[in-house]
């Protein structure tokens, strides 16, 4: 790209961001847009105010203070907040598309073969293939590029939400229960002589985690990328389900245990019979309750459902079907990857009918937006 003249401050700007990586703080592109956003707030006419707006965007290190004050001492004068730097009249600005996500800004730039040589400070942008592809819509991607989201999903961790054990352990707070029977063994070990008590609390274990994922036909776009998601729910984290959601409920989790991503959704497919067909969500989220939510495996469970809220059957069932699931779960997430289109409303029956039973409403089109379901899912409390 051709360089680009900027106003002073802002040049002033991208210099200072170039000094503090000569320095060795990594410094991402969006943490330097911020810090030009808030430069341009607070401007340069007080010290104070231009030392903070760098310190609170570009450090975020508590070990990379000291070179910011380093760097911020020889870069800005001591008498104002302006800038001391002898430069040329022009900043080149460089934007780079690489593979690779690095923060090296010394690279040589491309350039117009007419432009004329340039000797002044370079200021090179990198922006990742897989950042960008982290961002787009499941539905716009090509099959390679879905290949890469499958491999990026496969690196999430849901660590899920936790509940109290039955199961006892040791504890050192005072506060807690008195371990008795281990307190007398330790005093006989020592001969009767009176030795610390020792005290116990009840453990944690991991909430079971449900993914209802709809595989109807308005959902195509986007139903195998989900599979992949749940697939990597499974086989990295114990205490998973996982049901198909279209004419009829399907469960999967025995489909997808396999670590073998392509065998495991082969044999998913294979398990579902209505794959891209209709979708009756309240009279399978009703399967569901009575064969295995309400009778033990939703309670005290996260469940998610990803759909986008299209149903041919009666909203009114789903209404109700929804708040049963709801009175069991300890928590109801609905993934919806519609959410993410400009003027989105859940006008839909069926996504107005579920959304008074549920906990969280997030987007689901893309891999940023599950790694924000994996956060969710992953919340205590």
């Amino acid at each position: 790209m051709a360089a680009e003249h900027v106003p002073t401050l802002d040049r002033a700007a991208v210099a200072f961001v170039r000094s503090l990586r000569a320095a060795g703080l990594r410094i991402p592109v969006g943490s330097a847009i911020t810090y030009l956003r808030a430069l341009g707030e607070v401007g340069v006419g007080t010290r104070s105010a231009t030392y903070w707006a760098g310190r609170a965007t570009l450090v975020r290190r508590p070990e990379d203070i000291d070179r910011y004050d380093e760097v911020f001492r020889a870069f800005w004068s001591a008498d104002e907040g302006a800038p001391s730097i002898v430069e040329p009249d022009t900043v080149q600005i460089a934007i780079a598309f690489d593979d690779a996500e690095d923060d090296d800004t010394d690279a040589d730039a491309d350039t117009d073969d007419d432009a004329e040589p340039f000797d002044g400070p370079v200021l090179q942008v990198r922006f990742s293939d897989t950042e960008t592809l982290r961002h787009k819509d499941f539905a716009r991607c090509s099959a390679a590029e879905l290949d890469e989201a499958r491999r990026l999903m496969a690196e999430l961790r849901l660590s899920g939400a936790t509940r109290a054990s039955r199961r006892w352990r040791a504890s050192h707070r005072s506060g807690d229960p008195l371990d008795l029977r281990r307190t007398v063994r330790h005093a006989l070990r020592s001969g009767g002589e009176r030795v610390r008590r020792v005290h116990r609390a009840h453990g944690e274990r991991n909430r079971r985690l449900v993914l209802l994922v709809d595989v109807s036909g308005s959902m195509e776009a986007y139903s195998r990328a989900l599979l992949r998601f749940v697939h990597a729910a499974i086989v990295g984290r114990t205490k998973v389900e996982a049901f198909a959601l279209g004419t009829r409920l399907t469960r999967l989790t025995r489909e997808l245990q396999s670590r073998d991503p392509d065998a495991a959704l082969t044999r998913a497919a294979d398990a579902v019979v209505d794959f891209s067909g209709g979708t009756r969500l309240g009279e399978t989220i009703r399967t569901f309750n009575d064969t295995w939510g309400v009778r033990g495996m939703a309670r005290g469970a996260v469940i998610v459902i990803l759909s986008d809220g299209w149903d041919r059957g009666s909203p009114e069932l789903l209404g109700t079907q929804m708040a049963r699931l709801h009175r069991v779960a300890h928590r109801v997430v609905w993934v919806n990857p519609l959410k993410a289109s400009d003027g989105y409303a859940p006008l839909a029956r069926g996504m107005a009918a579920a959304l008074p039973h549920v906990d969280a409403f997030i987007e689901g089109h893309s891999v940023a937006s599950l790694e924000e379901l994996a956060r969710v899912v992953s919340a205590p409390g």
